[in-house]
């Protein structure tokens, strides 16, 4: 079995392994980063839905900088919506402040209907920036 280079942001260690999985795992130049959703620090849902999806871009952020990258890293994204018709268009205005330029990473959008409490929720690959 290949070794796992997981990957933690601080102060979130607990929620990880309560569930038991990784934040994110490098592996080669490559930085899989797991689901990430609009908690609080306590693992509680950011109620107000904006607010949600803006503490899971805040979380993803974290995690992107403890794996050595930035949002300008990410090459694909993936993201869960429990309700995509109502929330596409808070989404769109918190991502187009995220990626606001091309070239944009693939995005793939998923409706569900469950996120552990949860509205929203993504995840991404990002390609680990290479160290001079």
């Amino acid at each position: 079995m290949a070794q796992r280079d997981a990957v933690f942001p601080a102060d979130r260690h607990a929620l990880y392994a309560e569930h038991g999985y990784s934040a994110a795992v490098r592996a080669n130049d490559l930085l899989f980063v797991s689901g990430q959703v609009g908690s609080r620090d306590d693992g509680s849902p950011e109620p107000d839905f904006e607010a949600q999806v803006r503490r899971a871009f805040a979380n993803l952020e974290a995690t992107l900088l403890a794996g050595g990258c930035g949002f300008d890293d990410i090459v694909d994204v993936t993201t869960f919506h429990t309700d995509p018709e109502n929330q596409f268009e808070t989404i769109m205005a918190v991502k187009s402040k995220i990626f606001d330029q091309a070239p944009y990473p693939t995005w793939t959008a998923l409706g569900v209907n469950w996120l552990a409490g949860f509205d929203f929720e993504i995840k991404v690959v990002a390609q680990i920036p290479k160290r001079p």
